[in-house]
C-alpha cells in the first residue's frame, strides 16, 4: 500500500511538473512529451531522483555547487543563521553575515577590488557593473561624459536582463530582443576551432586582439569599459582563450582609458583551477561580478566589486545626487551570506584549489579518449570546465542541424547511464563539483564516451 502511494505521488509530481512549471532555456511543446527527470534528494556529488534512481552531478546544478550536496558546513551555518535572521534589508541597515562575507571576499579577489555590492543573480550582477561604469563616467571628476557604450565580444553570454543581453554575443538567445536593448561594440572572440578571421593558432599572433585594438584606436572616447568573460566564455560552449590573451585585453583597456569588467560568474570559485580566472594572468579589472559559486550552490548570491576609485566616483553631498540608485529587495541576505561564508572557509581549510589539481590532470587524460570519436571535432577544457563540440562531418567541421537535436540526446541517454550534464545546441557541457572524486571523474568521461557513441553513430 505504501509503495502504492508512492507511485501515485510520483506520477501526480510528473504531471503537474509539466501541468505549472515554464522551465528556463526549454522547449516545452517538447519537454512536455518526455519523461521529467525530478529531482528529491543528493549527497556529495550524486542527485536522487523520486524513484531512486542516481545520477553523477555532472554540470554542479549548472555551475554553482562546488563542495558537492549537503556539506555539513555550509548544512550547519544556514541552521545557526536561520535561528538568529532570514533577512534584513541592507537600504540603510546592515546585518552581521553580509559585513563578514564582504571581508571575506576582498580578501580573496584580485588585489585592487576593495568595495563589494550585493545582487542575487549573475545576470544583476553584470547589470550593476555595467550601470556603475556608465555612472561612474557621467559624474566622476576622473571620468568622461561622452564614455556612453560598451565593447563586448561575440559569443558572449552575460546574462538575461536588458542590459546584459546587450552586450551579450549569441544570437540564438539574443537577436529577438534587438529592438529592446542598447548598441554595444563587438569584437570577435578567439574561437580558435571556428576562427572567424580564418586563422590557425598559434600562428595567428592573436589577431583578434590586433582587431580588438583597432575598435578602441577608433572609439576609445565613446567607451565607458569592456565586458569579459575571463579565460573562458562558458555559455558560447567553453570557448577557451589561449595564453596571454586576457592579459593583452587588460594592458590594452589601460592604454585606451577603458574600465574592464570582468564577468567572473561562470569561471569564479575555482572552476579553471584557480580561485578566479583573472589570477591566471596576474589581471585586476576595474569591476568584477561573480555569482553561481558564491554560495557553495546553496541559495541566490551575487556580488559586483569595485576599485576603490571607482567607489569615490559617487561619493559627493545629498543634493548632488550622486549615488548608485539601484538596490535589491534580498540584497545582503543574511542566510545566504552565511552559506557563502562557510563555502570560502572550506576552500581554505580543505585547501580545495591545491586537491584540485591532480583531478583536473586526472580529467585531462580521461578526455582523450572522447577525441578519437567520429563527431567529436574539438574536447575544450580549462580546469574542471569542458566543452565537446560535436560535428556533423570531423574533416569539415560542418555542424549538425538544429533539428537533429543532437546535443539534447546525449544528455538524454546520459541520464539512463546515470549522468546528468546539459548540452549548448552541439557542444556537450561537463563541469562537476570541485568536490568530485576520481573515481566519478573516470565514471563521468565513460558515459559521456558511451551516450555520444550511441547517439552519433547508431
Amino acid at each position: 500500500m505504501k509503495s502504492e502511494k508512492i507511485d501515485e505521488r510520483n506520477r501526480q509530481l510528473e504531471t503537474e511538473s509539466k501541468k505549472h512549471i515554464w522551465y528556463p532555456f526549454t522547449q516545452m511543446r517538447d519537454f512536455v512529451n518526455e519523461k521529467p527527470v525530478i529531482i528529491d534528494e543528493a549527497k556529495g556529488c550524486i542527485l536522487k531522483d523520486i524513484y531512486g534512481n542516481e545520477y553523477i552531478d555532472g554540470v554542479s546544478s549548472l555551475w554553482t555547487n562546488v563542495h558537492g550536496h549537503g556539506k555539513e558546513k555550509i548544512d550547519l551555518a544556514l541552521k545557526r543563521q536561520i535561528d538568529k535572521l532570514a533577512h534584513s534589508t541592507l537600504l540603510g541597515l546592515s546585518n552581521t553575515p553580509a559585513i563578514q562575507c564582504a571581508k571575506k571576499l576582498i580578501e580573496i579577489v584580485p588585489k585592487g577590488l576593495t568595495r563589494v555590492f550585493y545582487s542575487d543573480s549573475g545576470s544583476t550582477a553584470v547589470e550593476i557593473a555595467l550601470k556603475m561604469a556608465f555612472q561612474y563616467q557621467q559624474q566622476s571628476e576622473t571620468g568622461n561624459r561622452e564614455k556612453t557604450k560598451f565593447i563586448s565580444m561575440t559569443q558572449a553570454y552575460h546574462g538575461d536582463t536588458i542590459g546584459s543581453i546587450s552586450v551579450g554575443g549569441i544570437d540564438l538567445f539574443h537577436e529577438i530582443y534587438g529592438p529592446l536593448l542598447f548598441d554595444s561594440f563587438k569584437t570577435e572572440s578567439p574561437y580558435c576551432y571556428r576562427c572567424p578571421l580564418k586563422k590557425t593558432y598559434p600562428a595567428c599572433n592573436l589577431e583578434c586582439l590586433d582587431r580588438m585594438e583597432e575598435l578602441m584606436k577608433a572609439h576609445s572616447h565613446e567607451v565607458a569599459a569592456l565586458v569579459i568573460e575571463p579565460l573562458v566564455q562558458g555559455a558560447a560552449g567553453i570557448l577557451v582563450q589561449p595564453p596571454g590573451y586576457l592579459k593583452r585585453v587588460r594592458e590594452l583597456c589601460t592604454r585606451y582609458n577603458i574600465l574592464m569588467i570582468a564577468d567572473e560568474v561562470a569561471v569564479g570559485f575555482g572552476k579553471t583551477g584557480r580561485m578566479f580566472a583573472c589570477e591566471h594572468e596576474g589581471v585586476v579589472p576595474d569591476i568584477m561580478a561573480v555569482a553561481k559559486g558564491i554560495s557553495g550552490g546553496y541559495l541566490p548570491l551575487a556580488a559586483t566589486l569595485t576599485s576603490e576609485e571607482i567607489y569615490q566616483g559617487f561619493l559627493g553631498k545629498y543634493e548632488d545626487f550622486k549615488t548608485f540608485f539601484h538596490g535589491h529587495t534580498y540584497t545582503g541576505n543574511p542566510l545566504a551570506c552565511a552559506a557563502a561564508i562557510a563555502n570560502m572557509e572550506i576552500f581554505e581549510e580543505e585547501r580545495v584549489i591545491e586537491k584540485l589539481q591532480p583531478k583536473i590532470e586526472h580529467l585531462s587524460n580521461e578526455l582523450k579518449s572522447l577525441i578519437a570519436l567520429l563527431h567529436v571535432g574539438e574536447v575544450r577544457q580549462r580546469g574542471i570546465m569542458v566543452g565537446i563540440e560535436l560535428v556533423a562531418d570531423k574533416n569539415s567541421k560542418v555542424p549538425f542541424p538544429p533539428k537533429d537535436k543532437i546535443g539534447h540526446r546525449v544528455i538524454v541517454e546520459a541520464r539512463k547511464h546515470g549522468l546528468i550534464i546539459r548540452p549548448l545546441g552541439n557542444v556537450i557541457i561537463l563541469m562537476p563539483p570541485l568536490a568530485v572524486s576520481m573515481e566519478e571523474i573516470s565514471k563521468l568521461c565513460e558515459i559521456t564516451y558511451k551516450s555520444i557513441r550511441i547517439v552519433t553513430e547508431s
